[in-house]
């Protein structure tokens, strides 16, 4: 795909929240980097309050806007419309849509962008298109844009500077700024609520620094532990992104959940434990077997995410060494040294627009 966009474009974002950590997440890094390289976006968000801590002094060029719903904007809708994780706009920008393609089917590009796997339909089916059949924008074209591992896919969200703040990065001042001394082996903890957390805290209760996020994973370890409170337990203040990806650098093992902390542990490139966003049905759990199978994962990594994630094959694991996290690491440096080898995501969701265009 050409990579390059001679003119800026006006982008709509739409993003529902159900995770209100993950979806506004993604979606805030996807505008950051579209402001960032010159462009003009409009978020339509139904929740905005993770914004506040997420983004609390905004970026250039994106400006955040309330779910329509009574009507559109007035200067219609932008060059590009992106809904997020497949969330369905509402019908009265989709008339808006089907207005300002009228006799002009090229003016704009819709797309669907999709949720993160390795699983092999993602090759398939990214970049195909998706004929409306019915409605106010019937026989449009809605395209289908895959995130993903290879370079048959839409590749990762990873903006322009990001090597240069990791090089930048000092990892010593960051620790002691949160009490850690070198040598103190820390564990951040990014979750939902696993069954198995109690278990392997237990098991480094006396080895491990541990980094609590707040939300779900600090009033889960607050319910499992306290009132006993130990003393190798920190509970962190909601931050920014730049600084959660700093907490990730600066950490021995990161235990990341969803897709765009999963993202950001593989920029690290830091030993992780991806809890995968769990489904009634089970589904998620070929999908985390997709995704070790990518990253080559070694038997004692595949090990400890079969039991944070309650795979049918978990058994209880002893604890984490200095050894198996050089190992993990390993494991975790080859996988992003492959993904650094790829167009990033922004990069190519670029080029396809100026395909489509």
């Amino acid at each position: 795909m050409n990579s390059t966009q001679p003119h800026p474009k006006r982008w709509d974002l739409f993003c529902q929240v159900i995770d209100n950590f993950g979806d506004v997440g993604v979606c805030w890094r996807l505008a950051a980097d579209l402001g960032a390289r010159g462009h003009q976006v409009r978020l339509f968000i139904d929740d905005a309050s993770a914004l506040a801590w997420m983004a609390p002094h905004g970026s250039a060029g994106v400006s955040v806007h309330p779910w329509p719903r009574n009507e559109a904007p007035a200067d219609g809708p932008g060059d590009v419309v992106i809904e997020a994780f497949g969330c369905e706009i509402p019908t009265i920008f989709v008339e808006a849509i089907a207005r300002k393609a009228q006799g002009k089917p090229r003016s704009m590009v819709w797309i669907n962008l999709e949720y993160l796997s390795a699983e092999s339909y993602v090759e398939r089916c990214h970049g195909l298109p998706s004929l409306i059949m019915s409605g106010p924008a019937a026989g449009l074209t809605r395209w289908f844009f895959y995130p993903g591992f290879t370079g048959q896919t839409g590749g990762l969200l990873r903006e322009p500077h990001l090597s240069a703040r990791q090089a930048a990065f000092d990892r010593r001042a960051w620790r002691a700024r949160h009490g850690l001394a070198d040598e103190d082996t820390a564990f951040s903890l990014f979750c939902y609520e696993p069954p198995a957390f109690k278990q392997v805290f237990i098991e480094h209760r006396f080895t491990a620094q541990w980094l609590v996020t707040p939300g779900r994973a600090a009033a889960m370890v607050r319910a499992a532990l306290l009132p006993a409170h130990p003393d190798n337990l920190r509970f962190l203040a909601p931050v920014t992104q730049p600084a959660f990806d700093e907490m990730l650098w600066a950490c021995d093992l990161n235990f990341v959940r969803g897709e765009d902390s999963l993202v950001r542990a593989l920029w690290a490139g830091q030993p992780f434990v991806w809890q995968i966003y769990p489904q009634h049905d089970n589904a998620h759990h070929e999908k985390l077997d997709a995704f070790l199978d990518w990253m080559q994962a070694p038997p004692s990594l595949r090990a400890m995410h079969a039991l944070w994630n309650e795979l049918p094959e978990a058994r209880s694991t002893p604890a984490v060494t200095k050894t198996m996290l050089a190992e993990w690491q390993a494991c975790v440096q080859d996988a992003r040294a492959r993904l650094w080898a790829q167009n990033d995501l922004l990069t190519q969701l670029l080029g396809f627009v100026a395909e489509k265009s």
